[in-house]
């Protein structure tokens, strides 16, 4: 299989992490492209109609794409029961929370990013950020109690979109107010798999 990614999108991170969790990283080959929303590389657009990382390439199959598909087909082919049966919905619903940070958080850095000075809508950035601002919240004041359990796909998303924030928004200071939350990312960033796969800039 081949994972074609861009070492620093978010997305891609949790994906990584998933195969470095679940023994599978010698199963998957990684293709690095540069890809931004105005420029789509041929093996990007053949493997994924909209453009988008990460895609996975299978030999016995069409390719996946979106981060929560793939992750789940390599949780499946693992039989790594990072979605339990019994919390299935939760942990999809948390998973759906990190992401929603990640597509936030990545669009107020495409903002700067790739339109010019003169385009730059800062307004809408501030609307993006509250959006990441009250999705963190909701994670540090109701998911504190599953974060505290065996790990799911929802620690590892969690874990991904929060290191985003550190690696493209620091500054902005998402930890104000989520000392749990807080706490609990300062141990698992310090996981091989996560150690392994910090962004460089």
């Amino acid at each position: 299989m081949q994972l074609i990614y861009a070492p620093t999108s978010p997305f891609v991170r949790k994906v990584r992490v998933l195969l470095a969790e679940t023994g599978q990283r010698d199963a998957v080959e990684l293709v690095q492209v540069a890809t931004t929303p105005l420029s789509t590389p041929e093996e990007v657009s053949v493997a994924n109609p909209a453009g988008k990382i990460p895609s996975l390439v299978r030999s016995d199959g069409p390719a996946l794409y979106d981060s929560r598909v793939i992750c789940q087909y390599l949780d499946d082919r693992a039989g790594s029961g990072l979605y339990p049966e019994a919390t299935r919905w939760e942990v999809m619903t948390l998973e759906a929370t990190a992401d929603a940070i990640m597509d936030a958080a990545v669009l107020i850095a495409y903002e700067r990013r790739i339109r010019p000075p003169q385009l730059v809508y800062p307004e809408w950035e501030e609307a993006q950020w509250a959006k990441v601002a009250r999705a963190v919240q909701a994670v540090n004041d109701r998911w504190m109690s599953h974060l505290a359990g065996p790990m799911t796909m929802g620690h590892v998303a969690v874990a991904c979109a929060l290191g985003y924030l550190d690696f493209r928004h620091d500054a902005r200071g998402w930890r104000k107010g989520c000392d749990a939350l807080d706490d609990w990312y300062a141990v698992f960033a310090e996981r091989d798999s996560m150690k392994d796969t910090v962004p460089a800039a």
